[in-house]
């Protein structure tokens, strides 16, 4: 198993996902157990052997995407990493997102 990492966007990412549907639900429990769920996809991607997920080279090396209830969980493995780079809603234009990233982005 790879050792999961998250990246500090994809930290900012849960963070804001938890404010959004505690703001939108009117409960801090429902974010909390929302957000725990992206995690605990996290975690199961990165147990998984090999190469899983939906390759986008459009979006940088070695760039990954997988959804999950309406977001989409980016990330790449690298030896024995898994770093999960950011986690949006999927409607939202990730390419642009991508494109203006900190040239820093992706080094660890």
């Amino acid at each position: 198993m790879a050792k999961l990492v998250y990246l500090d966007s994809a930290r900012q990412d849960l963070i804001g996902i938890l404010r959004y549907i505690a703001k939108a639900s009117g409960s801090v429990t429902i974010g909390q157990n929302f957000t725990g769920l992206l995690r605990q996809k996290c975690r199961y991607l990165a147990e998984l052997p090999g190469d899983m997920g939906r390759l986008r080279p459009e979006l940088g090396p070695d760039i990954r995407s997988s959804a999950f209830r309406g977001y989409v969980i980016f990330f790449r493995l690298r030896d024995d990493l898994f770093e999960v780079i950011n986690i949006m809603e999927g409607h939202r234009d990730v390419e642009s997102h991508f494109e203006n990233l900190p040239p820093d982005t992706f080094e660890t």
